[in-house]
């Protein structure tokens, strides 16, 4: 069928592919660097307790059959190991069945990690790397040229990402009608970045502009998506233009970053298209059927879109194929952190020595300036603002952090940016207090040198201290 493929979109799909390899790279290296103290055997949220009462049906993955650390460890430096070789270009080495063979593993293990992941794995960006490194599996390879179904279907996906995040903002928060939800969002985000200081204080009325510029963005922009040629390309080029300010905005994992890579496969990059065999009859059939299913499972992620009632980052089935997505539908005034503190002392008093414990990209020393680690996902960080929202989001594992605290266990530690103890005198207690922080203005930056300035609130939780442990006279 000579309508069946793109010779044009040759590049776009090498840019495509090789980009998305890169962030299954840095998806699987987070896996690996921190599910010891996250899901391990000793974890907070350990994976043989959940997937004890969780039925496979629901959750299909690899640690169903059998869990261990060191199986888990070598699910995720496998896909490191198949995700850098995709990175090079190892499918275009291979037949074309083999090579989606290829791409369909890291899916897999992917898939395995998050269906068991909990709470830790509950963003709309896991689901969102799965339906798309699904997809991206029956792009092809050098055998044959990029087909048109699935390049629609990947623009599907971008359609549904940004009009869907489009619609629950409009029907969310007042503010995004107001425009004024910038007035708040860069200090009250998740994890600030580098210059989220700044952005916070670019002058009212080009936080207007920038609001004003995201609704056109992502509820006009994504219909040009499906129009001829250069018009599809000028509305990816824009989208990626938009996330790229958002990436120097704030640290949102992945989230963007596989935006971009989205909008990549709708560029028609100038290349000169290679001369390769017709696509195989099988090859047509397997594209055909995947676009078939696909589109049937498009049905509730469409249905919840349009209501009125619409939901964000919710997965319709359980292999993530068809998910639907959207953020920030309501944004905090007020930014709250939970700052944890350890002492020493037997017995916690008022003038007892509390040292405190420092993350890695969540606020906490006034003077610490955020950094940025996106693409890269600092996932105790992320809980730790939901924490701060309602104690509610932390009640399955936030006790197990203060265990392991009182422990000095070191796979814990290892997801800080420093612990004040040495690791042969672990912190008799453990308490949490809430702090508002603020920006300060440019004046007390000068002053101080300090970009926060927090208040005292309240208690969190009191002190703390391992069940069984004498008090020492």
């Amino acid at each position: 069928m000579d309508w069946f493929t793109a010779p044009d979109y040759w590049l776009s799909r090498l840019v495509f592919q090789r980009a998305l390899a890169g962030l299954y790279l840095v998806a699987f290296l987070v896996a690996a660097l921190q599910f010891r103290a996250l899901l391990g055997e000793r974890g907070m949220l350990p994976i043989p307790r959940f997937t004890a009462r969780a039925p496979f049906r629901r959750t299909p993955s690899l640690f169903h059959l059998h869990y261990s650390d060191r199986f888990f460890a070598a699910c995720a430096w496998s896909g490191c190991a198949v995700s850098a070789a995709l990175l090079a270009g190892a499918d275009s080495l291979l037949p074309l069945g083999a090579g989606i063979l290829l791409w369909l593993v890291p899916w897999a293990l992917y898939l395995s990690i998050v269906n068991v992941g909990q709470t830790w794995y509950a963003f709309g960006w896991e689901s969102l790397l799965l339906e798309v490194g699904f997809l991206a599996a029956f792009l092809g390879n050098d055998a044959v040229a990029p087909p048109v179904v699935v390049l629609f279907l990947l623009r599907w996906i971008l359609f549904r990402v940004e009009f869907g995040a489009g619609l629950i903002k409009l029907r969310g928060d007042a503010c995004w009608r107001k425009l004024t939800c910038l007035d708040y969002h860069h200090e009250t985000q998740p994890m600030p970045g580098p210059l989220s200081w700044f952005f916070h204080h670019l002058p009212r009325p080009l936080h207007r502009v920038e609001v004003a510029a995201n609704h056109v963005t992502q509820l006009v922009v994504p219909v040009l998506l499906f129009t001829p040629q250069p018009v599809s390309s000028a509305a990816a080029a824009l989208m990626i233009v938009t996330q790229l300010w958002l990436v120097l905005s704030g640290n949102f994992s992945w989230l963007n970053w596989i935006t971009i890579v989205l909008a990549l496969s709708a560029l028609r990059l100038p290349a000169t298209a290679p001369s390769v065999p017709a696509a195989p009859l099988w090859y047509e059939a397997v594209v055909l059927a995947l676009a078939a299913l696909l589109i049937y499972l498009s049905y509730h992620p469409v249905l919840n879109m349009i209501s009125r009632r619409q939901v964000m980052n919710r997965s319709f089935d359980p292999l993530h194929l068809v998910n639907t997505y959207g953020a920030f539908g309501s944004v905090s005034r007020i930014r709250y952190e939970v700052v944890v503190e350890g002492t020493r002392d037997d017995l916690p008093r008022e003038d007892s020595e509390w040292r405190e414990y420092e993350f890695k990209g969540k606020p906490g020393d006034p003077r610490h300036w955020p950094r940025q680690f996106a693409p890269y996902h600092l996932r105790l960080d992320w809980l730790m603002w939901f924490a701060a929202l309602s104690p509610a989001y932390a009640g399955d594992w936030f006790g197990g952090l203060v265990e392991r605290l009182l422990e000095n266990d070191r796979d814990t530690l290892k997801l800080l940016r420093r612990s004040p103890f040495p690791a042969d005198a672990p912190p008799r207690y453990v308490r949490a207090r809430l702090f508002r922080y603020r920006y300060t203005t440019w004046r007390e930056l000068r002053e101080t040198g300090a970009c926060w300035e927090r208040v005292y609130v309240r208690e969190w939780l009191p002190p703390t201290r391992l069940a069984g442990v004498a008090q020492r006279s």
